[in-house]
């Protein structure tokens, strides 16, 4: 029984990885759903309760970044809140359509377009979508990195 929930929960902290590289993916609630259920399996004995705890704070940590990040980098370039809010429903009205890749490119450039719509400003409208672009691939990048580290975290505490 232990054997296949270690399994199951490898397999869940690869898929938190994996999931990571797409927009509003729960990537770091599999993590942790791989982590709790080791835990539940094993009787509450592994992996322990200061890895749990550590764990629990990266896995909401990294789930709050996927869901604020674009929005703060959005707002740190100068966009509205309209814009922020318009630019995030294109996001995941194009995320089906054109997959993570479409859904990035489609905020940036409906970042853009808002912007400049609103301002008449083509440098100030470009660097707000530059803002929002390079925001949301940072934190994709920091939280493949996270739900990467719960995975080797994990790894080095139960084996």
């Amino acid at each position: 029984m232990v054997e296949v929930a270690l399994l199951l929960a490898v397999a869940l902290l690869v898929c938190g990885v994996l999931a990571s590289f797409v927009p509003l993916a729960p990537g770091a609630l599999l993590s942790l759903a791989g982590i709790y259920g080791y835990w539940w399996a094993t009787g509450y004995s592994e992996p322990g309760t200061v890895f749990l705890v550590v764990a629990t704070f990266v896995g909401l940590g990294t789930l709050a970044l996927d869901y604020l990040a674009s929005a703060l980098s959005t707002r740190a370039g100068g966009a509205s809140w309209k814009t922020t809010a318009i630019a995030a429903v294109v996001g995941l009205a194009l995320l089906p359509f054109t997959g993570p890749v479409g859904a990035v490119v489609g905020v940036a450039l409906a970042v853009f377009a808002l912007e400049f719509k609103s301002t008449g400003d083509l440098e100030g409208s470009l660097r707000t979508a530059w803002y929002t672009l390079l925001g949301i691939l940072l934190s994709k990048g920091l939280q493949v990195l996270l739900t990467g580290t719960l995975l080797v975290g994990f790894l080095f505490v139960v084996w």
